[in-house]
C-alpha cells in the first residue's frame, strides 16, 4: 500500500472516530452516525482501491473542515452561521478533526491517480452532492 492511500485512510477514520465520540458525547449519537455515512463509504472506497477513491475523499474533508471552522468562528463570537453550546471536549475534537481534513486534503492532493480526469470529477461531485 502506498503511504499517500494509508495517510487517507488514516485521516479518514480520524475523522470518523472524532464525530462519533462528539455523538456520544453530546447524546446525538443518531445524528452522528448518519453524518459519517460519507466518510464511511469513502474509507470502504479508499481500502477497496480504485485511484479515483482519493478525489471522493476529498469533499468529505472539506465539508468537516469548513463546518469546524464555522464552530471556532462561533466559540470566538466573529460568526453565528453555527450555532450551539460546544463542551471543551467537543471543540478539542474539532481539532483532531481539523487535522484529520487538512491531512486527508494534501494525501489526496499528493496521491497518483491514474484514473481518468472524468471519474475523478464524477466521484468528487458525487460525494460533494451526498
Amino acid at each position: 500500500m502506498n503511504p499517500e492511500r494509508k495517510t487517507l485512510e488514516g485521516a479518514l477514520l480520524t475523522l470518523i472516530g472524532s464525530l462519533l465520540i462528539v455523538g456520544a458525547i453530546s447524546g446525538t449519537m443518531l445524528r452522528h452516525v448518519v453524518q459519517v455515512i460519507p466518510a464511511i463509504a469513502a474509507t470502504i472506497l479508499a481500502w477497496r482501491g480504485p485511484a479515483w477513491s482519493r478525489a471522493a475523499a476529498r469533499p468529505v474533508f472539506i465539508f468537516w473542515l469548513l463546518i469546524v471552522i464555522l464552530i471556532w468562528l462561533h466559540a470566538l463570537g466573529v460568526a453565528h452561521v453555527v450555532t450551539g453550546r460546544f463542551t471543551p471536549a467537543e471543540v478539542g475534537l474539532t481539532v483532531a478533526m481539523a487535522v484529520s481534513c487538512v491531512v486527508g486534503i494534501a494525501a489526496s492532493l499528493r496521491a497518483s491517480t491514474p484514473s481518468s480526469r472524468g471519474a475523478r470529477g464524477a466521484a468528487f461531485l458525487f460525494f460533494a452532492a451526498v
